[in-house]
């Protein structure tokens, strides 16, 4: 006697995906195109020293830091240093620019004194050490790495017009009665033979990190 055929079991029509679901495969499948595409780049660049310029030699100089002391070009030998131009009453640009200076302290905490850090004051008539200690603490600057300067207002304009070729130029006062002092910017880096090897945009955080990387590199081969 013949058995009789199992029912067909029917088959079930494919579920459409749902566009949410479509969506997260295709983002999942850009992702990871696109991971080679920014981690190889990243790699290849962590890997090739950086970029570095010789824009010449510091002059000698004496001046007068944050605690009294002399201040001269032998603070910047054997370390590398990375520079900046505030004064205390700017109520603009310098607090940023110092707030800036200090994560890049922060940052660089690992290498302690082979980096190491100067801001000079281009209101030098009232920026006294007084005044600059003070600003300091503001921003917790550690005394170890972190300098303050001041000075004659002939010597420190000298230095930093012509040794850092930068500007200090006063164009009056504001409302407020704080000085306008047109003034730089940026980061200069300083290597431990007191040449100059790049200047970097304080405002751009990839030159900020440029800048890191390349003190570090030139504390990492200077040993």
């Amino acid at each position: 006697m013949q058995e009789p055929l199992s029912p067909i079991t029917p088959i079930e029509p494919a579920r459409p995906r749902s566009g949410k679901r479509v969506l997260l495969v295709m983002l999942a499948i850009v992702v990871l195109g696109a991971i080679p595409a920014v981690v190889i780049p990243m790699m290849w660049q962590r890997g090739k020293p950086p970029k570095l310029v010789d824009m010449g030699a510091l002059p000698s100089f004496r001046l007068t830091d944050e605690r009294g002391h002399v201040f001269t070009e032998d603070a910047f030998r054997h370390q590398q240093t990375i520079v900046g131009f505030v004064f205390t009453r700017c109520d603009t640009i310098c607090p940023v620019t110092s707030m800036k200076m200090q994560n890049v302290q922060d940052q660089t905490f690992d290498v302690g004194k082979k980096v190491k850090l100067v801001s000079f004051s281009v209101d030098p008539e009232y920026d006294t050490p007084e005044r600059l200690t003070a600003y300091a603490q503001r921003f917790k600057a550690d005394p170890e790495r972190w300098r303050f300067v001041t000075g004659p207002k002939t010597q420190v304009t000298q230095l930093v017009e012509s040794g850092f070729m930068a500007s200090m130029q006063r164009e009056g006062d504001r409302p407020s009665g704080v000085p306008d002092i047109a003034h730089a910017a940026y980061f200069l880096l300083v290597d431990g033979e007191l040449h100059i090897r790049g200047r970097y945009d304080s405002n751009d955080v990839n030159e900020i990190a440029q800048m890191m990387r390349a003190a570090r590199y030139l504390a990492r081969i200077s040993n």
